[in-house]
């Protein structure tokens, strides 16, 4: 039986429970407790380490002031509250990529508690409560020889990583479909970087997801056993993942079997979830508070100066976007999807472009050429002062849409000024009614035969003489008056 056929199926027995935690990265320059570079992707294998981020006896932490306002900021647009008090603690666990033997992370005192996200899926709202917002350092990386590491035969350790300021989200447990799932990482890695607090790449890791998830019959109140599933390192990997382990939990419970508590790897190639070890438990890690670090307060008016460096979130601005613009839904999610993209939606209409017209070709033709050469519009050879003259010319009348597409191609990359080439080449439009008269004559007179299948109700005979006229002009005819100009000359004949 195929996985589409089951986890429908599964869904009529069994109700899914799935709660989200994602670790991403900061973008501050240092590390979360000592002075070597954020950066861990540039140097040569550990060589951005001190004795502070490796460990080494007799050496003090100091809290990263930026991070501790990234993570308040963060928990702020998520509505979450910020206690009076916070500090850190010690988690205790023994793994190559952790060199102290404990990671500072934060315990039963974080910076924040009591979120919430809401967002649509299939129509309807869906509300995702968070339980906190804390900071951690992160550990750092190993590469085994094959990729795996059931199989490899070596592994190296790469310590740069180790200690860049790391913020755990983590969610309640009230997901219950992997699309929901996947909708809910979508629109927190948009706040993590609209607030500009985290760079959004889950494919280097530095915006990564924990799933966990458990199944239990219809109807019932206590959670069934959690299996955390981890190594997914796309939407698309989230969301696979978590139908695999409701197809694989599925058939343990159907089979009277019973599931363990685990964490579970995601194999892409195989297209499956293998096992890797028992799930630890909170006491398993010895939670202490870290001695050498003090406790933070963290008064009303720092909680206020952060919450006015928030900027207008994205669903408040595509509402906006909506009612200021005129937009509709669709239109004002696709030019909000990033800040970039909004700010430059702004910058055009407050330069002179009309709203409707800019939305038309920022998501259209100008998100294909950036799409095509990998650059975003603002930092093209065009910008966003260009593209906003190019617009103005198709607005006023001076160019048509046709002229203007292959000038905005040429022009990404290369660079130019819009209004001196339509001058210096005569590519403005032909829009004198006695011109293109004389010529919609010309092209009936030239093609009788579409002329006729016209007139006998073939709609899609104008295309033809259409052409003939555009041809005739060099491609700078006003084609929506010569539109016009065909059918009344056609219909009154």
């Amino acid at each position: 039986m195929t996985e589409a056929a089951t986890i429908p199926a599964a869904l009529d027995r069994y109700e899914v429970v799935i709660g989200l935690e994602v670790h991403a990265q900061l973008l501050t320059r240092s590390k979360m407790f000592c002075p070597c570079p954020a950066d861990y992707t540039s140097a040569a294998p550990n060589d951005n380490t001190c004795p502070v981020c490796l460990g080494l006896p007799g050496v003090l932490p100091t809290i990263n002031q930026q991070a501790v306002e990234y993570t308040v900021r963060t928990a702020l647009a998520l509505h979450c509250d910020i206690p009076a008090f916070t500090k850190f603690d010690r988690k205790n666990y023994f793994y190559p990529d952790l060199p102290k033997g404990y990671q500072i992370s934060q315990y039963d005192l974080p910076l924040s508690l009591n979120g919430r996200l809401e967002f649509p899926v299939g129509g309807e709202t869906v509300r995702c409560g968070i339980t906190r917002v804390h900071l951690e350092e992160d550990t750092g990386t190993m590469h085994h020889a094959g990729d795996v590491l059931q199989s490899a035969m070596s592994s190296l350790i790469d310590l740069n990583r180790c200690g860049v300021p790391l913020m755990e989200i983590v969610g309640e447990p009230d997901l219950r479909t992997p699309e929901a799932a996947r909708e809910y990482l979508v629109r927190l890695r948009q706040i993590l970087m609209y607030i500009g607090v985290n760079d959004g790449n889950l494919e280097k890791g530095s915006f990564r997801c924990d799933a966990n998830i458990s199944l239990r019959p219809r109807g019932a109140q206590e959670l069934g056993v959690k299996v955390e599933v981890k190594n997914m390192n796309s939407f698309r990997a989230v969301q696979h993942a978590l139908e695999s382990e409701i197809e694989r939990q599925t058939g343990v419970l159907d089979a009277g079997g019973t599931l363990v508590q685990e964490t579970r790897g995601w194999v892409e190639t195989q297209g499956r979830t293998i096992s890797q070890r028992s799930k630890e438990q909170a006491h398993d890690y010895r939670y202490f508070p870290e001695p050498d670090l003090p406790p933070l307060r963290l008064g009303d008016d720092f909680v206020e100066r952060m919450r006015a460096t928030l900027p207008e979130l994205p669903e408040a601005r595509a509402h906006r976007f909506q009612e200021q613009y005129g937009l509709t839904g669709y239109d004002a999610a696709v030019l909000t999807d990033t800040r970039e993209d909004a700010d430059t939606y702004e910058a055009l209409v407050g330069a002179g472009v009309p709203a409707k017209l800019a939305a038309n070709w920022q998501s259209g033709d100008v998100a294909a050429l950036a799409n095509e050469h990998r650059m975003q519009l603002q930092h093209s050879g065009l910008g966003v002062d260009g593209l906003a003259s190019l617009l103005r010319l198709v607005d006023a009348g001076t160019i048509n849409g046709p002229t203007a597409k292959e000038l905005l191609a040429e022009l990404y990359v290369a660079g130019g000024n819009p209004e001196a080439l339509v001058s210096d080449r005569g590519l403005g439009q032909v829009s004198d009614t006695t011109q293109l008269t004389a010529l919609v004559d010309a092209a009936i007179a030239a093609n009788p035969a579409a002329a006729a299948d016209f007139r006998a109700g073939k709609q899609q005979a104008l295309g033809q003489l259409m052409r003939a006229v555009k041809e005739a002009t060099g491609g700078k005819a006003d084609m929506p008056l010569v539109n016009r100009l065909l059918r009344d000359r056609l219909l009154e004949q």
